[in-house]
């Protein structure tokens, strides 16, 4: 699921784009921003929808393989029962799932070779032989298969990896949400009854979470000449141009999160932007940022702009 780390880095994305953008119509930032987020719930649905393709073409394979010139025995008498998987059947009874796969328009019948690929390779695993022979049919034993299916072949798979970063842009950062969104959606599927059976959510709080990215967005754009006033009285010694644009971005935001959310703890924004500014920017950027967010919270906490409540007096 998404987590506010992750949320931020929507937000830095979103800002980046907007920074670089002739067009600063911030309206039509902001419905991007939560386009991306949407995107990741999107993409979520997309991998349910390949495991349930999957599942499906097992009696495409059968018909095929009856209908062959000289069948075998085998051909004839193939176990189909994975088109009847528990997991599967819960999961396409989903009024949820069913509504989002039309609201997406999601179909991998683009290219029939990806779903075929990965019943073919499944088909040749021991997990599949495993499978086929045992007699569990609980959703609880079930679930090991299609288990098998995402991690070891949809996840490794050079051909699926290609189809969703063409169609999703932000692919590369949100597969690790993706990953964890299927995880949780194995573990919240443990009924036998499809009814009470619930697919994972996108945050562990979307009312609180939408105001905090959008107004985020907004408020560091709003007072981005005064956060970069607060940032200039601390780098004097360096050249604007000098600074990487990131590392101007990630600082606003972080004063923006300083002044503006009372309920989140200093250190935990500190910390956030620390954090990602070694994964999004320069080897030395976090060195850098922690020392002037440092000399700036002093700054405004000398001046009694700081003020926290609630969660935000956490240390």
């Amino acid at each position: 699921m998404l987590n506010r780390r992750h949320l931020r880095v929507k937000v830095l994305q979103t800002l980046y784009a907007y920074q670089l953008s002739e067009d600063k119509q911030v309206t039509k930032f902001e419905k991007a921003l939560l386009q991306s987020v949407d995107q990741v719930y999107e993409m979520y649905i997309w991998a349910l929808n390949l495991l349930d393709e999957v599942a499906d073409y097992v009696l495409v394979d059968a018909e095929e393989r009856a209908n062959k010139f000289l069948p075998t025995e085998k051909d004839l008498s193939l176990d189909t029962r994975l088109h009847d998987n528990t997991f599967i059947v819960s999961l396409r009874n989903n009024e949820k799932y069913k509504a989002d796969v039309k609201r997406y328009k999601v179909s991998w019948s683009f290219d029939p070779e990806i779903v075929r690929k990965v019943f073919q390779e499944l088909k040749s695993s021991e997990a599949y032989e495993t499978y086929l022979k045992q007699e569990d049919r609980s959703i609880a034993a079930e679930k090991d298969v299609i288990k098998f299916i995402f991690k070891k072949i949809i996840l490794t798979s050079p051909a699926i990896e290609q189809v969703f970063e063409e169609r999703f842009i932000n692919w590369s950062v949100d597969k690790e949400v993706l990953q964890a969104m299927v995880a949780k959606t194995f573990k919240n599927f443990a009924s036998e009854n499809p009814a009470q059976n619930k697919l994972a959510e996108l945050t562990p709080n979307w009312d609180e979470d939408r105001p905090f990215i959008m107004e985020l967005f907004t408020q560091t754009i709003r007072y981005a000449d005064e956060y970069q006033q607060l940032i200039g009285a601390k780098t004097k010694n360096w050249e604007a141009d000098r600074i990487a644009l990131l590392d101007t971005l990630l600082m606003r935001m972080a004063i923006c999160e300083l002044l503006n959310f009372p309920t989140i703890p200093v250190k935990v924004t500190i910390n956030e932007y620390i954090e990602l500014s070694k994964v999004y920017s320069t080897a030395k950027s976090n060195t850098f940022i922690n020392g002037v967010l440092d000399k700036i919270l002093g700054e405004l906490q000398a001046s009694g702009r700081i003020r926290k409540h609630g969660r935000g007096l956490i240390q």
